[in-house]
């Protein structure tokens, strides 16, 4: 059957629309919208209600690297270096050895429990070797739940990091796979030459950009997405054209770019957000279209013992050797173990074998598609049950920052911080006058119950009060929050 444009448009329109009011519904359920999003393809498909038949692993694999290119970039974008700087160190180790162990650990189990020869089995741990970002925060932003120990940004850290990790591995088992005779030490110096271009070029890009935003004085506003949009296309392409990784490269260019000053930054990062997410419901629904349900039944029982073990036995032991050599408690370990959850990458790189020809290619995008949706169900639903259980959740008074011109692109040193008071705040009570306040940080503003309220020093704080401080640096930002009895 022949399909329009008009067709197409009014389906992917209906499809999109479904996906955001069941995951608007069901997520307060605590069901990640990965999930959701998947199921509503499968309904889809032609297996399904829809009946909408679609077998092409190409332009899914086209999709989903166009997709992950965006939402790498506007992951780094969100990532505040002050926060990742503590934990950078264990953040990569778990991005990258823990990436690697969890392939191995998955492989060798994988050629023991079937058929599979050591090969096809590290190629299948390759593909479901990195963890997913968006699915687990989603979870725990919703409930505005909080980490301690610094937990929060080390996962977001090693989330947002090891698909390069992950994309390397899976690239080079599948072409030992399909070229007999290839030796797997070459893939060491291919993997150093990888991500130390990959690198380069995101620290060259993340450089380049503000510094084209800032000097290129567009007339039009709305050309200015148009333009990073380009600017990391090219990155991410140019990187791959010179034997780079440009996942690593548009990632790393998105965080130096999300730490420097430059026109219309807040908009930039807004824009980017919601393109983030789009890719996302995008590539779910094209992924869940993809899967023929019917197949994945015959590998049920290979994928369950492969989940178990991924779950309960190669992440967590993949966790305590990446943190070997890092400070951290074995409460922290196992919740950082607990939160391997995988997401729609694997399923994307399940795509390079199959359309690489490799023999059980079929088998292993099943496998892989069951071990996702196994994962996102019993893990993405329990992350904070167990959060609690550890005693490692804490409410979430992150204070949100905006830097007072950073939309006009000016280098100022102010930032305004919103800051809760709680019924524990020793300030509750307190007049601004008698509070021991930084000589140079003011409180400007109020929110009182949806009421602004314009301070003096006679102004008695309440329970509940949301302060909008000018602070100069982050050592005053502490001060303040030792005077209001938030620390």
């Amino acid at each position: 059957m022949n399909f329009s444009i008009e067709d197409i448009l009014l389906g992917a329109s209906i499809l999109l629309l479904i996906s955001i009011l069941i995951s608007k519904s069901l997520g307060r359920f605590g069901i990640p919208a990965l999930a959701l999003f998947l199921g509503v393809g499968m309904l889809a498909g032609s297996e399904g209600i829809g009946g909408i038949y679609f077998d092409d692993p190409l332009s899914a694999q086209s999709l989903g690297t166009i997709a992950l290119t965006l939402i790498l970039f506007s992951g780094g974008l969100d990532t505040r270096w002050e926060s990742i700087r503590p934990i950078i160190w264990r953040g990569v180790s778990l991005s990258t050895l823990g990436v690697f162990v969890t392939a191995m650990l998955i492989g060798v189990f994988v050629s023991l429990i079937s058929d599979f020869t050591l090969l096809e089995g590290l190629l299948l741990g390759s593909i479901v070797s990195s963890t997913d970002a968006a699915a687990v925060f989603s979870i725990l932003r919703s409930r505005s739940i909080g980490l301690k120990n610094n937990l929060r940004p080390t996962l977001e850290l090693e989330s947002g990091s090891n698909d390069p990790m992950a994309y390397f591995l899976t690239v080079s088992f599948t072409f030992l796979l399909t070229n007999e005779g290839a030796g797997i030490w070459k893939l060491v110096p291919m993997f150093f030459l990888q991500m130390s271009i990959g690198a380069v070029m995101g620290v060259v890009m993340g450089r380049a950009m503000p510094w084209v935003i800032n000097r290129i004085k567009l007339q039009q506003e709305g050309l200015y997405p148009a333009l990073s949009l380009g600017m990391v296309i090219f990155t991410y392409a140019f990187t791959n054209l010179i034997s780079g990784n440009g996942f690593l490269a548009v990632y790393i260019s998105g965080v130096m770019l999300g730490n420097r000053n430059f026109i219309h930054k807040g908009s930039l990062i807004r824009f980017y957000d919601g393109v983030a997410w789009l890719m996302q419901i995008l590539m779910f629904l094209t992924l869940g279209l993809l899967v023929f349900p019917s197949h994945i039944v015959p590998v049920i029982g290979t994928g369950i013992l492969v989940s178990l073990f991924l779950i309960f036995v190669a992440r967590p032991i993949s966790v305590f050797i990446g943190l070997t050599f890092f400070k951290a408690s074995l409460k922290d370990k196992l919740y950082v173990s607990w939160v391997g959850l995988r997401g729609a990458v694997p399923i994307v790189f399940a795509t390079y074998p199959l359309l690489a020809g490799v023999g059980k290619s079929d088998m292993i995008f099943n496998i892989v598609f069951f071990v996702v949706l196994t994962s996102v169900m019993l893990q993405g639903t329990t992350l904070t049950v167990v959060a609690q259980w550890l005693n490692l959740s804490e409410q979430d008074n992150k204070p949100k920052r905006i830097s007072l011109g950073e939309d006009m692109g000016y280098d100022a040193r102010n930032t305004l911080v919103e800051l809760y008071l709680l019924d524990s705040s020793t300030a509750v009570g307190k007049s601004i006058v008698e509070l021991q306040f930084p000589k140079t940080a003011l409180i400007v503003l109020i929110d009182r119950g949806g009421k602004f309220v314009t301070p003096n020093g006679a102004t008695v704080l309440e329970k509940g009060d949301k302060l909008f401080v000018m602070v100069d640096n982050d050592e005053e930002l502490v001060k303040v929050n030792l005077a209001l009895g938030l620390e």
